[in-house]
């Protein structure tokens, strides 16, 4: 019978195994090789590539617009191949990163669901890696920016960081001690699909209210165009500055405006911010991290939406005044984080794939000086009955 002695001995070494596996799994991206890798940020609207050295320094960057979401996956994957077989004529690539708008399944091979595109159990990896022949790795583009501000960005230092990607949707991912935290099956961080209004704005994922129909870039548009389709007086502005024509109403728009003061745009740019913070407080009461890091396209009105954000924060946080508040930070690295988050982490795979590399290599030299070996045995014992005859 174990004795008390005995199980806790056990259960401090395999605490010391648990700690040490974590910590060469922390560490793992300092020791992977110091080549170019390409990454690839797949959203609602658009396909960027681009080629990333070990620093984060992007050599290059190409992109081009999402397929038509009702065409097939296949038409994605082809835009994919055809953007790094570009970036290849020029760079040695070594491994390919994608930073895909979906759920990606924990194993990172397959897009269990992507709101914005036609992928329904969709196994990219294999499929690009068969047309690539070098090792493609897939992960949620909230990770793989999340990854990438941690590394390079704004949440550097940090040991607990919670990511919101403000894009065409909201995004999400969440950092613990140096390590992506994607749940069992691989989906954790889908924040933009709280649901927080009961019966609201229907989402393309089937469901009603989810946050970022309240809180994203597609949000933010539709609130412009409606009040420009009714003809509002406070849209007078903008209305004229797309010659009536409602569907050229886009959020980069609507953050210009919003700079140059417009009262309508700034209003509207301040309800995304409020939203934002209300759904942070949520996620603070739950995770309790040091640092939220906002990044995504709509990030980019800066103040105009992070303002409104950290006051909405601090009025609904729970235990304020009582607990310390988490920084809010906007992303440095823009709209390239998912893009060198994804090539970063592609680049720990290129390391694997060398190391079978090498293994396939000593593998085949040891057959090759065996088969020598024996050739040169036979040879030898063939000449020595030839000489006894």
């Amino acid at each position: 019978m174990s004795t008390y002695r005995d199980l806790t001995h056990s259960g401090s070494a395999r605490a010391t195994v648990l700690r040490t596996v974590g910590t060469r799994e922390r560490r793992s991206h300092l020791t992977a090789p110091r080549v170019p890798t390409v990454g690839i940020d797949i959203g609602g609207t658009k396909v960027m590539a681009g080629v990333v050295d070990a620093d984060g320094n992007i050599l290059e960057k190409i992109k081009t617009e999402t397929p038509d979401k009702s065409k097939s996956a296949k038409v994605v994957e082809d835009t994919i191949t055809e953007l790094v077989l570009d970036l290849s004529d020029r760079h040695d690539v070594h491994a390919v990163g994608i930073g895909a708008a979906g759920w990606v399944d924990a194993d990172r091979a397959n897009v269990l669901f992507a709101p914005h595109l036609a992928w329904r159990n969709e196994p990219l990896r294999d499929n690009l890696q068969a047309r690539l022949a070098v090792p493609v790795m897939v992960d949620n583009d909230a990770n793989t920016a999340a990854w990438a501000e941690w590394r390079f960005g704004a949440g550097r230092g940090e040991d607990h960081l919670v990511m919101i990607t403000l894009g065409t949707g909201i995004g999400g991912a969440i950092l613990e001690d140096g390590r992506v935290k994607r749940g069992k099956y691989g989906v954790a961080g889908e924040f933009g699909h709280m649901q927080v209004v009961p019966g609201g704005h229907r989402c393309p994922c089937g469901n009603r209210g989810c946050w970022e129909q309240y809180s994203s870039g597609n949000a933010l548009v539709r609130e412009a165009r409606e009040l420009a389709a009714a003809d509002s007086p406070v849209a007078y502005d903008i209305i004229e500055r797309v010659k009536g024509n409602v569907p050229d109403i886009t959020g980069p728009l609507i953050t210009e405006l919003a700079r140059e003061g417009d009262a309508m745009c700034v209003e509207l740019l301040q309800d995304i911010g409020q939203w934002l913070g209300v759904g942070i407080a949520n996620l603070a009461a739950a995770l309790d991290p040091s640092c939220f890091v906002i990044g995504g396209g709509v990030s980019a009105a800066d103040d105009l939406l992070i303002g409104p954000a950290r006051d909405a924060f601090r009025r609904h946080l729970t235990g304020r005044g009582y607990r310390p508040e988490a920084r809010i930070a906007k992303a440095q690295l823009g709209p390239e984080a998912g893009m060198v988050g994804a090539a970063d982490l592609a680049r720990l795979i290129a390391r694997r794939f060398r190391r079978a590399n090498r293994r396939r290599v000593e593998r085949y030299e040891r057959y090759a000086q065996a088969y020598e070996q024996a050739t040169r045995s036979i040879r030898s014992t063939t000449r020595n009955t030839g000489t006894s005859s």
